[in-house]
């Protein structure tokens, strides 16, 4: 008679019994590509993770935002039954991060339904809450399906430069000013995890004033697994990239030193997509008013489908010299 043994554990639990993971479990740089490193979480307890900012990781003195996206995003999926798949998210930066210590992401289980899932997620830092994001979870479902909104014509992204190429070709344009040129020549450049390509390469500066609007294309460095949440969680982090700073576009002049801060940030998921292929991301800021830019955003794959739309609001002014006891983007 051969035996049978049962193993019995709480809802809460039921989720260390799933096989599909949104990480790899060797997370060595030969193994695992570097956002997938970045976005990694270490769980401390039931609800409670803890994220890093990697050396490596794309940095401009403060957590970059997009991190906290895709952290928190990651944290949320951990949470929820792996055939749910996030579909819209919500979130708010509040005060900035720091990149030298770690960011505690804590998820609330606001919702579990048969369809549906809701989670909200605190990162805290130093005992204060710094970002909140309110994501909710689908399970896939047949349906209608219609699509207005049709990919602009741009060249095909294995045509255009890459950033190292624009760069070199930047330093060596004679028709640039030579303090733009030496400038670029002596920033320290430093590869992201995301490969970009623009689709209108132009001889314009961050000092030269140009519609609000852009497009390009971007794909994640390296081969993802082939789990939705990873890919959803990766393009949530490089969805911030170049993101608000496009509202700065038709103000830009020379010896303007301005500064750019995310201040929410939403997405809807259309489709699925992965984030380690081409996709188009088409921005445009149609207003902005009393410090306050808006930006709107799409995203195609190379077959034209829809597959991301987002919005953002950020904070747009002059920089100021910075004071070391204020915290607060605001």
């Amino acid at each position: 008679m051969s035996q049978l043994t049962c193993l019995v554990l709480p809802r809460d639990h039921c989720h260390l019994l799933e096989t599909n993971s949104i990480w790899q479990s060797d997370t060595s740089v030969e193994k695992c590509s570097l956002v997938e490193r970045i976005l990694q979480l270490d769980p401390l307890e039931l609800n409670i993770f803890r994220g890093i900012t990697l050396p490596d990781a794309p940095i401009f003195g403060k957590v970059f935002g997009g991190q906290f996206v895709g952290q928190a995003l990651a944290a949320a999926s951990k949470t929820v039954d792996f055939l749910k798949i996030v579909h819209s998210l919500h979130s708010y930066f509040l005060l900035v991060g720091d990149i030298d210590i770690p960011i505690i992401y804590q998820v609330h289980r606001i919702r579990d339904g048969n369809n549906f899932a809701t989670r909200r997620v605190d990162a805290i830092q130093k005992g204060n809450i710094i970002f909140i994001l309110l994501a909710s979870f689908q399970k896939e479902q047949q349906g209608f399906d219609h699509q207005e909104s049709t990919m602009p014509s741009v060249p095909d992204p294995d045509t255009l430069l890459s950033l190292e190429e624009l760069r070199e070709r930047r330093i060596t344009d004679p028709h640039l000013p030579r303090s733009y040129r030496n400038k670029v020549a002596t920033r320290n450049f430093v590869p992201w995890p995301i490969e970009i390509r623009f689709c209108e390469p132009s001889n314009s500066t961050n000092q030269t004033k140009s519609p609000p609007r852009l497009n390009y294309w971007f794909r994640a460095k390296g081969r993802l697994s082939d789990d939705q949440a990873l890919h959803r969680c990766v393009v949530a982090f490089a969805s911030d990239l170049i993101f608000c700073g496009v509202g700065l576009n038709p103000h830009r002049r020379k010896g303007l030193k301005s500064a750019a801060l995310s201040l929410d940030h939403a997405m809807w998921f259309h489709r699925p997509l992965r984030a380690d292929d081409w996709l188009l991301y088409v921005i445009v800021s149609p207003t902005a008013h009393e410090t306050r830019g808006f930006v709107t955003g799409e995203m195609f794959n190379r077959k034209g489908e829809l597959v991301v739309s987002l919005t953002q609001e950020a904070l747009l002014r002059e920089a100021r010299p910075p004071k070391p006891s204020v915290t607060s983007k605001l």
